[in-house]
């Protein structure tokens, strides 16, 4: 059996999409993990020792310190994958890459565009919608992004999907892109959504250990 003092430590920050994504995987492989909650305007040392780009997640293994989300969704189901996440078309690595990239890009812009120069907003939510359709098409007659199992594609997206949603979510909620919808609200239905989105204070050395998974 694994003591909690050899397991690896998850820095992690419950609303951010790419910590939410990180717990997914984990959650799925099974890999327990100390979890340590960040407060992004009072970054732990802790974390910034081991990653001073202060960026959440963080993924602390021994000697091994993994930075970015992706990568410790990887990491995770490369141990164990009993929901065969990793089993997708290449595809599902090219529309990752377009949520990660462009779409994230107009997301931001979107939902932050107070906090740039010679951005509109509205511009900003007309370019993500394009991608936004493209994965509503792609959910026409199926409950997943390729069949009726989700995959590593779907799980890594959702929650950009999620953060995009509640911008407006009234407008959101009204759009013609009813696959899309309802992909959406299943996700946030789920069990597996709640098992993920638990509130933990913020971590502070000496604290209690908390275990995830």
């Amino acid at each position: 059996m694994t003591e909690i003092a050899d397991l690896p430590i998850l820095y992690s920050f419950r609303r951010c999409p790419y910590a939410m994504r990180a717990r997914l995987a984990l959650q799925s492989s099974g890999q327990k993990v100390v979890l340590r909650e960040i407060v992004l305007r009072d970054k732990a040392p802790e974390m910034l020792i081991a990653s001073p780009k202060g960026t959440v997640p963080v993924l602390v293994d021994n000697d091994i310190v993994i930075e970015q989300s992706l990568d410790v969704m990887h990491w995770a189901l490369k141990t164990s994958d009993p929901e065969n996440w990793l089993s997708m078309p290449s595809e599902g690595s090219a529309l990752i890459e377009q949520a990660d990239g462009p779409f994230k890009t107009s997301l931001d812009h979107y939902k932050y565009a107070s906090r740039y120069d010679d951005v509109d907003g509205e511009v900003a939510r007309e370019a993500a919608c394009e991608f936004l359709q493209k994965l509503n098409a792609k959910l026409d007659g199926q409950e997943y992004l390729f069949g009726d199992a989700s995959c590593l594609a779907d799980m890594a997206i959702l929650p950009f999907v999620r953060q995009f949603a509640h911008v407006d979510r009234e407008w959101f909620w009204s759009q013609d892109w009813s696959h899309l919808i309802s992909w959406l609200d299943r996700f946030l239905a789920s069990e597996r959504f709640a098992s993920i989105m638990t509130k933990y204070p913020k971590w502070v050395s000496g604290d209690p250990v908390t275990e995830f998974n």
